[in-house]
């Protein structure tokens, strides 16, 4: 089954905000731990930021001070809200259990011009 969707992204300029979000099935959602991940063309994955069931988080150096990632429990949703976006930022976005995954979705494409 599709455990994890995401969307959101889009094409925004420099200094541009995006939120990304993923609906995560319920199994997953109310007791694992959800990370945001990126892969720029030509680099790794990297891990973006994660959130804990109990709403503990955790961001990279690259996107900290910039990104706030939350989880809306009602909506079975984690959210990546994304401000001052860089050109480096480009990428596609994926969410997944962390550390731990699954099957990897589509993601979804941000792109930041300068």
């Amino acid at each position: 089954q599709v455990q994890l969707v995401e969307s959101g992204g889009g094409l925004v300029q420099s200094g541009g905000s995006l939120r990304l979000s993923c609906a995560v099935s319920r199994s997953i959602f109310s007791i694992f731990t959800i990370g945001w991940y990126r892969q720029a063309p030509g680099k790794q994955r990297e891990l973006v930021a994660t959130i804990t069931s109990g709403g503990r988080t955790y961001y990279a150096d690259s996107v900290k001070g910039r990104s706030t990632i939350s989880r809306d429990n009602a909506k079975n949703t984690v959210y990546l809200q994304m401000n001052s976006l860089k050109p480096e930022d480009t990428a596609v976005y994926y969410c997944n259990k962390f550390p731990s995954y699954v099957s990897w979705g589509q993601g979804t494409q941000v792109t930041v011009s300068s």
